[in-house]
C-alpha cells in the first residue's frame, strides 16, 4: 500500500527533461542562444539526462517489490510464525 516516491519522481523529471529535450532539439541551429555556454546546447543535454534520469525512476518504482505486508505476506513467509 502507498505510493513509491519514485513513480512521481520519475513523472516529474520525464515531463521536464522532455520538455527541455524538445527546447533544445528545436533550437540547436541559434547560436546566439547558447553564446554563453560556448556553443553547447545545455537544453538538449541536460534534458535528455533528466528524461533518462526520470525514466529509470519511472521503471523502478513500477516494479513488482516485497514488502513488509502483514495483511499478505511474502511467498516464502506463509505458512511460517504463529499464524498457521
Amino acid at each position: 500500500m502507498g505510493l513509491d516516491i519514485r513513480i512521481p519522481l520519475g513523472l516529474i523529471f520525464l515531463v521536464t527533461g522532455g520538455l527541455m529535450s524538445v527546447y533544445g532539439f528545436i533550437t540547436r541551429g541559434n547560436a546566439a542562444i547558447y553564446e554563453k555556454s560556448m556553443g553547447i546546447n545545455l537544453n538538449l543535454t541536460w534534458g535528455l539526462i533528466m528524461f533518462f534520469f526520470g525514466l529509470v525512476m519511472f521503471i523502478i518504482g513500477r516494479r513488482k517489490k516485497w514488502q513488509d505486508d502483514p495483511v499478505t505476506p511474502r511467498p516464502w513467509e506463509r505458512g511460517a510464525g504463529p499464524h498457521h
